[in-house]
């Protein structure tokens, strides 16, 4: 009789009314088997009282396992019948896997800035980072601005609040200072760039904005020139916007380095014909650049008789706006999904 009730409870734990077309009769049809009046539980509780004495306390446990199994599974099986009813009802298969939320990919500025990263990481240079609140020595002083320079005014940088007895500090408005603390710290020949975030004290605009991004590169070793730097800046132009790419240098002025330059690339989208986009000229400004002036070789310890070296800054919105052809740098902060999409297939 135990092998009996062992091989119902087996059954009644296989059972299944998945694949029935009516599922509450189905379930109807088990009770009535196991639990009905001419049910199989009923008759064995009927065979129960021939039980010899000393067998009945383990058979009535068995028998009263078999009942609770046949019980359990007429819930489950009721359970099922409800949420079928549901899922027909609303149109829904709740048995359908999860439907998992999309999952998110790198913004434009992260794509376009790990793409310059890697560009220059192909010819030695390596990243350097430092904080994003610095004092003026880093900032403006070891990189040779004048104590009356306008950088220093308020309308330019965002100051923190200074402590009785400490220097001036303040949100770094470039990346250059990340320059200051390398050359500071470690021996030429030196060849790095500083990604990272800057801050200045502007007006949000579609061309401007209070916080953007900069990559800024420094390579100080013996006998560098400014051949050096044509060719760096010409690999790199030709990397980012496609081998066509044309470069050219133009006189300019920076505190920091002596002779200095900015530098333009032709147009990607006329290709040097003339567009709206480039004001009819074929060029795109896209950085500036020089030689890193003796002075401040000087003021990071390193000897500007033996040593010189190039430095060059470019702004990462820009870049993703030449590449991308996208006008009002505003999006970038605005985390709208339609703008973002645009650019999952990029990564």
């Amino acid at each position: 009789m135990l092998k009996k009730i062992d091989d119902f409870i087996r059954d009644i734990q296989l059972a299944s009314i998945e694949k029935s077309e009516d599922k509450a009769a189905e379930v109807e049809k088990f009770r009535v088997k196991y639990l009905g009046k001419k049910g199989v539980i009923n008759d064995l509780f009927e065979q129960f009282k021939t039980v010899p004495n000393d067998q009945k306390k383990e058979i009535g446990q068995a028998l009263n396992r078999l009942k609770n199994a046949a019980m359990d599974k007429i819930e489950e099986f009721k359970n099922n019948v409800i949420q079928t009813s549901e899922q027909t009802e609303s149109g829904m298969d709740l048995t359908m896997p999860t439907d998992y939320s999309e999952l998110g990919s790198r913004h434009v500025l992260s794509v376009v800035l790990n793409e310059i990263t890697e560009i220059f990481s192909r010819i030695g240079f390596t990243v350097a980072e430092s904080v994003e609140i610095e004092d003026d020595w880093h900032l403006f002083s070891a990189l040779n601005f004048p104590p009356d320079h306008p950088a220093r005014d308020m309308q330019d940088t965002f100051f923190v609040e200074k402590e009785e007895g400490r220097q001036e500090v303040a949100l770094r408005t470039h990346t250059s200072s990340v320059q200051v603390r390398v050359m500071e710290n470690n021996k030429p020949p030196i060849r790095i760039i500083a990604p990272g975030r800057v801050f200045r004290n502007e007006a949000i605009s579609a061309r401007a904005h209070c916080i953007f991004h900069q990559v800024e590169g420094l390579y100080v070793d013996k006998k560098v020139t400014f051949a050096d730097l044509k060719q760096t800046l010409l690999y790199f132009a030709k990397e980012m916007f496609g081998e066509q790419t044309k470069i050219r240098l133009r006189p300019s002025y920076f505190p920091f380095t002596e002779p200095s330059a900015e530098m333009d690339i032709s147009c990607n989208i006329c290709g040097g014909k003339g567009c709206n986009i480039c004001k009819g000229t074929g060029w795109l400004e896209i950085l500036g650049c020089g030689m890193v002036d003796p002075n401040v070789l000087e003021a990071c310890g390193i000897d500007s008789k033996e040593y010189s070296g190039f430095a060059l800054g470019m702004g990462v919105e820009r870049m993703a706006m030449l590449k991308y052809q996208i006008r009002d740098l505003r999006l970038y902060f605005e985390n709208d999904l339609r703008f973002l999409r645009q650019f999952e297939a990029v990564i």
